[in-house]
């Protein structure tokens, strides 16, 4: 990444931390979490919101 001044610094990150950057990243790539899933998962969570958006809307 680029501090402040505009420099390039590089770490490394492990655990829980590293989640964090890779979902900030993910952030300013325009990446959702739903498009780090399986076709077949996609699917299965795409279906609960639509049947929990039918059930908040009766």
């Amino acid at each position: 990444y680029l501090n402040y001044q505009g420099e390039q610094i590089e770490e490394w990150a492990e655990g829980m931390y590293a989640v964090c950057i890779q979902h900030e990243m993910d952030h300013l790539q325009g990446t959702l979490f739903i498009d780090h899933l399986s076709r077949l998962k996609r699917s299965y969570a795409i279906n609960k919101v639509k049947k929990a958006k039918k059930r908040d809307a009766a």
